[in-house]
């Protein structure tokens, strides 16, 4: 495979439809699908000349861990509905290529089966449930099993509609299960209903839509772990952020699945940048297909990106080794563009590298 759009015809050649349709669909009017990707594309690079780039350099530090480019697997559930060796192939693929893989709560291997399979660092994704204690107990065994960092997803108070899903009457098939939760927590998920999404029945049952800032002093009190949250699209929520404590903040969309006619997270990168002003890490998920992506996030001040469904595209056509070859085809052109752009170290790239009406949003 050259490109990742390859692997994307693969996978939906391969998947079932509804199963397709679930990793591939958006909310509402499925606008955001596109809105990332076409942001990405108005920007433009600014190459330098006669610099020395015969030795390129793409590793970097994420949150003390050491990557070999700064590209990470964006957390997504239910691996096994890709290829049935789910996350332990993704984090075998992820450890080989030296990128960061973030679990989702509801994967569909254990969190010590898929930590035995990594050699790189896994971070744990959490949504808030009703029940903390079901909480504690993912963060625990996370801790236990080496997890770097725990992600807590703050875009989705609830599961919002998604069409494609709701015509389906999409549930978690059978034989693929949230192992890392009870089945009688996760039971909602799995019973089908014409004209509804059993994951949006699950959402309104199981997540807390109460929570509030202050309410990220408790998860604080019960982990040591570095606490990122996921889904900031604003200057003033990044600014609160590291008020309260925050070691991280990811800029996403959520892939399209959640407020339908937002900005796209690149639209947000620079906002969210210059409001936190140093004062965490800041990583781009969305849209991101190409190594130049790369080039462009970290040029608008991100630290990393992350990728989310190409993985689940090469998982599907060939497990780990797919999931590996889309790493790879990121992380070459990566280190190509590196090379054009004349930049052989992540930390050369800088504002000036871009031509962009994306650098011109105002901080709070």
């Amino acid at each position: 495979m050259l490109a990742l759009h390859a692997y994307e015809a693969a996978a939906k050649e391969r998947l079932p439809g509804p199963v397709w349709d679930f990793l591939a669909g958006g909310s509402g009017t499925e606008s955001m699908l596109t809105a990332g990707r076409e942001a990405l594309d108005r920007i433009q690079l600014r190459p330098r000349c006669l610099v020395d780039v015969s030795r390129c350099d793409s590793r970097t530090e994420l949150l003390g861990a050491q990557l070999a480019a700064p590209l990470g697997i964006a957390p997504m559930a239910y691996h096994q509905l890709a290829h049935p060796e789910g996350e332990v192939a993704t984090a075998r693929a992820a450890g080989d290529a030296g990128a960061l893989l973030t679990v989702s709560m509801f994967a569909s291997r254990t969190l010590e089966d898929i930590a035995a399979a990594a050699s790189g660092p896994l971070w744990l994704q959490l949504y808030w449930l009703k029940r903390r204690e079901l909480m504690v107990d993912l963060i625990r065994r996370a801790e236990s099993a080496g997890f770097r960092a725990l992600v807590l997803t703050v875009d989705a108070p609830r599961v919002a509609f998604r069409p494609r899903d709701a015509v389906n009457g999409f549930a978690v098939p059978p034989g693929i299960r949230a192992v890392n939760l009870s089945s009688e927590v996760m039971a909602a998920s799995h019973g089908s209903r014409d004209g509804e999404s059993a994951i949006a029945r699950h959402s309104k049952e199981q997540f807390d839509p109460s929570i509030t800032w202050d309410d990220l002093a408790w998860l604080h009190q019960v982990t040591s772990l570095p606490v990122v949250l996921k889904g900031v699209l604003t200057g003033e929520d990044a600014q609160l952020a590291v008020k309260h404590g925050v070691s991280g903040l990811i800029v996403s969309n959520h892939g399209g699945r959640q407020l339908d006619f937002s900005r796209s997270a690149p639209e947000c990168l620079t906002e969210v940048v210059d409001a936190v002003a140093g004062g965490c890490q800041v990583i781009l998920d969305g849209g991101i297909r190409h190594g130049a992506d790369i080039a462009k996030a970290l040029c608008l001040g991100a630290d990393a990106v992350m990728t989310g469904r190409p993985a689940l595209w090469g998982l599907s056509h060939s497990g780990a080794e797919g999931v590996a070859g889309v790493l790879r085809l990121l992380i070459d052109e990566f280190e190509e563009v590196m090379a054009l752009m004349g930049a052989p170290t992540v930390a050369d790239f800088g504002r000036s590298g871009v031509s962009s009406p994306l650098c011109g949003h105002p901080s709070p």
